[in-house]
């Protein structure tokens, strides 16, 4: 009979895997409502290619910071004129004294007329630690959002690498990140606060994880109750992509590059010194550096380039005996649970409901 020989087809790879000219669009595991948020910026087909990457002049590098710093204003400042204000938020901003004389900005969001001591979730925004900033619109949401669940959050003003508030390369920004977390320890009495996690995504995940690390090697761990990762920016040296990290590969183009990674990585230690070293890319931390840390939540997104460096980290945390949780949001690019509310409610729901289960389970 004919046919009795036949083998079903086999699935495809997935993305760029399966089909090296494929877009975002293209995939059918996406969310179509991220599609209609990416489409008006074009970032749902091929992305346009740059001169410029991790071996270019670091004047060259730069600039292309800030004018990507200007495109996500453009997408920050469309979304957030569309997003409903959440109510029964107390906003304040104290200014303190960073490690290098400089100030810094400290954003705190707390419940209208609470009393009772509550989690603190130490916010640190993403944006590779080079460009963006806490006060944008997206991450002022972002941390009502997290407040209206029953904690304060204070959100940290970094300097960065580049753009508007740069130029300091590694270790600004942690520097500048630890001294808030210090500034916030020593007044949690004041701000009626119980224990404090540390959260961040993208690059704001690199410093929330840099941050636990450090806090480690000074022996001030008893500072941080846990650490909650979104789509962790921590890998580095995107010149190269190892065979582990499977999504660099898979998802390449998608919303992110390598290529415009590889940019921001460059700016963010201009001098490659600290291109092994843990608090720079935590990546690279031995599953020993691990060891004794807080609860640990690392969450990543399907369709994100950086989705396999989170789960890298996230196996060593479970190797080192860290008590830690990995999460994977499907059919989202990178950051879209914080990037965009309007267009995926639930999914932004369900990410902020388990970073507030998280904080009240330790």
């Amino acid at each position: 009979m004919s046919g009795q020989n036949s083998k079903p087809d086999m699935p495809s790879l997935p993305g760029l895997l399966g089909d090296k000219d494929k877009v975002l669009r293209e995939d059918n595991r996406v969310d179509p409502r991220i599609i209609k948020v990416l489409e008006p910026f074009g970032l749902d087909g091929a992305q346009p290619t740059s001169a410029i990457d991790h071996s270019s002049s670091l004047d060259e590098q730069l600039l292309f910071s800030s004018e990507t710093e200007s495109f996500f204003h453009q997408i920050d400042e469309s979304i957030t004129n569309n997003v409903a204000p959440i109510e029964g938020i107390e906003r304040s901003t104290e200014v303190i004294q960073g490690p290098d004389g400089n100030d810094i900005k400290l954003y705190i969001h707390k419940p209208a007329h609470s009393s009772d001591a509550m989690p603190c979730i130490y916010h640190t925004h993403g944006g590779g630690m080079v460009i963006l900033q806490g006060s944008m619109g997206i991450y002022s949401h972002w941390r009502d959002r997290l407040s209206a669940t029953g904690m304060v959050v204070v959100g940290v003003e970094f300097r960065n690498g580049a753009g508007a508030l740069g130029d300091h390369p590694f270790p600004a920004g942690l520097s500048d990140s630890m001294a808030g977390l210090d500034w916030v320890y020593t007044n949690k009495t004041q701000l009626g606060i119980s224990k404090i996690i540390l959260s961040g995504e993208s690059g704001g995940g690199n410093l929330a994880l840099a941050l636990t690390l450090r806090a480690k090697k000074e022996g001030q761990l008893d500072k941080v109750q846990g650490t909650y990762a979104l789509c962790p920016y921590i890998y580095g040296n995107y010149g190269t992509k190892p065979s582990e990290l499977v999504s660099l590969f898979e998802n390449d183009g998608y919303f992110l590059s390598a290529q415009s990674m590889g940019v921001l990585a460059a700016v963010y230690d201009p001098s490659r010194e600290n291109a092994q070293n843990p608090l720079c890319w935590p990546y690279h931390a031995r599953v020993a550096e691990l060891e004794g840390l807080p609860p640990h939540v690392i969450s990543v997104n399907e369709l994100d380039p950086l989705r396999d460096e989170g789960l890298v980290y996230f196996r060593k945390l479970m190797q080192a005996g860290v008590d830690a949780r990995g999460r994977t949001v499907n059919g989202t690019v990178h950051a879209a649970d914080v990037l965009f509310p309007n267009a995926i409610p639930e999914v932004t729901d369900a990410t902020i409901n388990d970073i507030a289960s998280f904080a009240r389970s330790l």
